[in-house]
């Protein structure tokens, strides 16, 4: 009965739904490009699916620094739209641009400069680094201006404008496979480019979106069509608020994505199938996500407005409803993944060897995708909405580097066990912090309000 009570709020329901969906659509948007990439690229063979693999592995990274700066960033922008503080949000979006483009041109000069070098790290395999790296040289490029759109896109979600985002990402997907698809086969008497087409596709896509999210924010008068005077009227303490609770969440998806990167190195050294293999279901993995970024995001904001509001009681039991829904949904999405895995890796033009690896990793990720929901709702969308993002960077990074990486670096490298057998170590993480995160919500130690003068 109690937990029908929980349950009985359709107000919560109808929020819920009106955020998760156009936020989960462009989440789904975003990782079908990536799909429609892989599936385009994997014509030309298991070296260019390496190779573009592991050139879009430094963007992963790239991408993850951003995630935890808007993510910091959206903290703030959720709690004061709670209160309808237009003018604080308007610098927030400024400290959150300033520092995503500066990230993302360091990201830049090293991808022109050594493209190389840095595939090396992935891989031994001459011609996926020389395609590699000919490839993250061209797809550098697109690096800020992508920043840029990322963190208007979610400081408009943040506020609850979550349809522009989604369109923009409509329009883009469209162009980008239309272009991928011509660039990489040619259309008539037009030969394609390969690999090198694919990466100007993505690139004119990327340049298109950024136009249009711009072109959406300040011709629609949105509350963050700020001016430049707006964007950088910051004062010293209101800098300092923001980084205190921003680093430890840009630290957290740092050190998060190095231990990625080092799954990814030890992957590598299982050999170009592996590769192969851990490209095509870490693709399906996130698309699987996609609805689960929509709740947990939905969460975050929702949450996040709670405290802005000084409802504290609400924003608890908000926390409570996504904790127990969003894994449930997400035992749902794990069986269809075991049981569809064969009809999945149809699409894929590869070699018995990688679909059978494949088809095994795909079955693991079904038994394990549960956990990882709610440990992604329990980080993002509740703990870090309160501002307890000191406790999420050593919950989210214990779990990595003390179980994780351990485990699937001994089974991977020294006990060479087959990549199926090595991968169900990479879930552990997600044992242990389910193990540790739960009692963390009953706690309430993660409600803080951080808006309040």
């Amino acid at each position: 009965m109690k937990l029908i009570s929980l349950f009985s709020d359709k107000k919560f329901f109808k929020e819920t739904i009106k955020l998760a969906l156009p936020i989960a659509t462009q989440n789904f948007i975003l990782s079908s490009l990536n799909l429609f990439d892989n599936i385009i690229i994997g014509g030309l063979g298991e070296v260019a699916i390496a190779s573009v693999g592991l050139a879009n592995q430094f963007f992963f990274l790239l991408n993850l620094v951003l995630f935890g700066v808007v993510s910091g960033a959206s903290i703030f922008t959720a709690q004061y739209w709670g209160k309808k503080d237009t003018t604080n949000i308007k610098r927030v979006l400024g400290l959150c641009l300033i520092t995503a483009i500066f990230a993302s041109a360091i990201f830049t000069l090293f991808a022109l400069i050594m493209p190389n070098t840095i595939l090396s790290i992935f891989s031994n395999d001459p011609e996926v680094i020389n395609m590699g790296g000919n490839y993250l040289r061209i797809i550098s490029l697109s690096y800020i201006f992508t920043a840029i759109s990322f963190a208007y896109s979610v400081t408009l979600r943040s506020i609850g404008h979550v349809k522009a985002p989604m369109i923009v990402s409509v329009i883009a997907l469209g162009i980008n496979t239309i272009l991928n698809f011509a660039l990489v086969y040619g259309v008539g008497s037009y030969k394609g480019i390969g690999v090198y087409g694919s990466a100007i596709a993505t690139l004119i896509a990327r340049l298109l979106e950024f136009a249009m999210m711009l072109y959406i924010v300040y011709k629609l008068k949105t509350p963050v069509a700020a001016s430049i005077k707006e964007l950088s009227d910051l004062s010293f303490e209101f800098i300092k608020k923001f980084f205190k609770i921003t680093i430890p969440v840009i630290l957290n998806e740092s050190l998060w994505a190095l231990g990625v990167t080092v799954y990814s190195v030890i992957y590598a050294h299982m050999g170009t199938s592996v590769i192969a293999a851990t490209n095509i279901v870490s693709t399906i993995d996130r698309l699987a996500m996609v609805i689960f970024f929509g709740f947990g995001n939905a969460a975050a904001i929702m949450i996040g407005n709670k405290i802005g509001e000084k409802d504290e009681k609400s924003a608890f039991l908000y926390a409570n409803r996504f904790i127990i829904l969003n894994p449930l949904l997400g035992i749902l999405m794990g069986v269809l993944i075991y049981i569809g895995a064969p009809s999945i890796l149809f699409a894929y033009n590869v070699s018995a060897e990688v679909h059978n690896y494949s088809n095994s990793m795909l079955h693991v990720l079904g038994i394990f995708l549960c956990f990882k929901v709610f440990n992604y709702t329990n980080v993002v969308g509740i703990l870090r909405s309160g501002g307890d993002t000191k406790y999420c960077l050593f919950l989210d990074i214990g779990g990595m580097w003390l179980v994780g990486v351990p485990l699937v670096a001994l089974t991977g490298l020294y006990f060479h066990l087959p990549i199926e057998k090595v991968y169900i170590f990479v879930f552990m993480e997600e044992i242990a912090k389910f193990i540790v995160g739960l009692p963390r919500i009953a706690s309430k130690k993660w409600i803080n309000n951080l808006v309040v003068h």
